[in-house]
């Protein structure tokens, strides 16, 4: 019978990275009509919406490791949240890609206007430029490189996931439903953390009390 390891890296890894892979074969199989697959009237538009909400699937599905591995105990399954990062940064790039290459057509004026002007489009490039530096010091020698630095810089993904949210929010002029499903999830997972981080300075506080207390006779 394989160990836990073995399993994490020959079986549990493979399947995540294929099934986030998934994604992006649809949309390539849409692109070029495969399987009589087709990206519908608006292939750019089809795009761009399918890479941005992929990557905050993606960021969320991130975010959630960690209560999932506290609720659980299954604590290995911090070996599948580096991937999922990486996956919701190479969406993020995509997305980032199908604006700059396909919607402006490599006009770099009109994207630097976009972004000076849109407050939606600021957003969304300011998010991609925060996890820049999260997926370039993703690796295990920059995280004992980095030490303590490496746990404060990557706290950055919660403001990366906020300002995807909010971009999805203000580029939505209509029907406000599904952005304030994302925005719904992400105050839980967010709020889970803040619950769990006073709980635990709470317990910090009440046993450096007791032990400062003084004897009862």
């Amino acid at each position: 019978m394989l160990s836990v390891d073995k399993r994490y890296r020959y079986i549990y890894k493979p399947v995540v990275f294929v099934a986030s892979l998934t994604p992006a074969a649809y949309l390539a199989a849409g692109a070029f009509e495969i399987f009589g697959l087709s990206l519908g009237p608006d292939p750019v538009a089809h795009l761009l919406h399918s890479c941005g909400k992929t990557a905050l699937n993606f960021l969320l599905i991130t975010l959630l490791v960690t209560p999932v591995r506290r609720l659980t105990g299954f604590t290995h399954l911090l070996r599948l949240r580096r991937m999922l990062g990486l996956f919701a940064f190479f969406y993020v790039v995509s997305h980032f890609l199908v604006y700059l290459v396909f919607d402006q057509v490599l006009d770099l004026r009109a994207v630097l206007q976009d972004i000076a002007k849109r407050p939606y489009i600021t957003l969304g490039f300011t998010a991609l430029l925060i996890l820049i530096p999260l997926a370039v010091t993703s690796t295990h020698k920059m995280m004992r490189r980095l030490g303590r630095r490496w746990q404060r810089l990557h706290q950055l993904i919660y403001v990366a996931a906020i300002l995807g949210v909010w971009h999805y929010y203000w580029q939505v002029k209509r029907d406000v439903r599904e952005p304030l499903l994302y925005i719904f999830m992400l105050a839980v997972l967010l709020g889970y953390r803040i619950v769990v981080r006073w709980q635990a300075r709470r317990r910090v506080t009440s046993k450096s009390g007791s032990a400062t207390a003084p004897e009862r006779i």
